[in-house]
């Protein structure tokens, strides 16, 4: 199904994909063993242009928007959800600029990150995940700086990014209408890595703790300029990187299928193809019926994203949900098809199962998804 691509679009699509099959499948496994970031993927997609397919032309970028990036998320994630989640979450540092960033800070940094510089976005806190009103790192003006004192906590693309989007409150007094977003350059004195987590899937995506002590910030680097933006910038940024997650929960899955359709047709048992066996042709077409409900309705909501709908957190939300859960049950399934080699390292379906479970918990777990759609429904803004 081709989904109404533009010409444009299916070449991004498929250069995205021959990238995919070509560089990153050779290395996937060695990737997921090691954990070692994927700098080559990474150069060799700023290579392609596509790092910067989302940012506008006058800043070096290719002029697309959500639904290009979430045709790059999806190819790349078929194949490795973990490299792909290092390409995708450049995506979720660098909308908050975007979306509320002045010229000067546009002009400085988009072209930058459109030519390859890694990005990263940091709100999350030990006290501050679902909640994530409740940070409690500070920022204090001084002078023609600001002064940042807290502690982010896994952070995607953390200790490897060179630009970070920085949520911290400015006036705590006001909670969430308090928090003010800060773009926060590598190597800035005070601003220092700790823990890099050892995570069960998503391996070679760098997960790390950024510590700020005393770490000055140019008054020019604020968001937008204004104080107490942080929140509004941070929700308008995830109803445009929600779509991402959910392509990128869409390309594990579709992965999945793709890995179990091809082992069904040439695994013989009782000297047959399992596949023509109708146990195993139930779950495959119950796999293929979920993956395309998943690509239909995260399409949707990149698509109302770049028409410039109101009221898109549902829609987002809603595929977010739906192709997260539906990558966790069609690995699931994939593993079962393989049967005992599903459950071991030489095929990758076990990596896919793994990779995928994070999908369900970060940029809002599902079940915070679900009381976001409930609200917006209630509220008469759902669609």
């Amino acid at each position: 199904m081709e989904y109404f691509l533009t010409d444009t679009q299916k070449e991004i699509r498929d250069l995205a994909r021959r990238f995919a099959r070509e560089k990153m499948k050779p290395v996937r496994a060695e990737l997921d063993r090691t954990g070692q970031f994927p700098f080559e993927i990474m150069k060799g997609l700023a290579d392609l242009g596509l790092m910067g397919v989302y940012i506008p032309e006058d800043y070096g970028g290719l002029g697309g928007g959500i639904m290009e990036m979430c045709l790059v998320v999806e190819e790349l994630c078929r194949v490795d959800g973990a490299a792909g989640l290092c390409y995708a979450a450049c995506g979720l540092g660098t909308f908050p600029i975007i979306i509320g960033g002045t010229e000067d800070q546009k002009k400085k940094y988009l072209p930058r990150l459109a030519a390859g510089e890694l990005a990263a976005f940091a709100i999350t806190e030990s006290s501050a995940g679902s909640d994530s009103s409740n940070v409690k790192t500070r920022a204090r003006r001084e002078g023609d700086h600001y002064v940042l004192d807290g502690t982010k906590q896994f952070i995607t693309n953390g200790s490897v990014a060179k630009t970070y989007t920085v949520i911290a409150s400015t006036n705590p007094a006001k909670g969430p209408r308090g928090l003010s977003a800060f773009i926060v350059e590598d190597g800035t004195p005070g601003f220092t890595y700790g823990k890099i987590e050892d995570k069960m899937g998503i391996r070679c995506s760098k997960t790390a703790e950024l510590v700020f002590r005393d770490c000055k910030v140019p008054a020019a680097n604020l968001v937008g300029g204004k104080e107490g933006y942080g929140f509004i910038h941070t929700m308008r940024t995830f109803d445009r990187t929600r779509p991402g997650v959910g392509a990128q929960a869409l390309g594990i899955a579709a992965g999945a299928l793709d890995e179990s359709l091809e082992y069904a047709k040439t695994r013989i048992q009782f000297e047959a193809p399992i596949a023509s066996f109708q146990a195993v042709q139930l779950m495959l077409a119950d796999m293929a019926i979920q993956v395309e409900a998943s690509r239909a309705l995260v399409y949707e909501s990149a698509r109302a994203a770049d028409a410039g709908m109101r009221n898109i957190s549902a829609i987002a939300s809603m595929a977010k949900v739906l192709a997260s859960d539906t990558a966790m049950r069609v690995t699931t399934d994939a593993v079962q098809i393989f049967g005992g080699y599903g459950y071991m390292k030489e095929y990758p379906v076990e990596k896919m199962m793994r990779d995928a479970k994070i999908t369900q918990i970060y940029e809002g777990t599902n079940q915070i998804q679900r009381l976001v759609i409930a609200s917006e429904m209630i509220k008469g803004t759902a669609w």
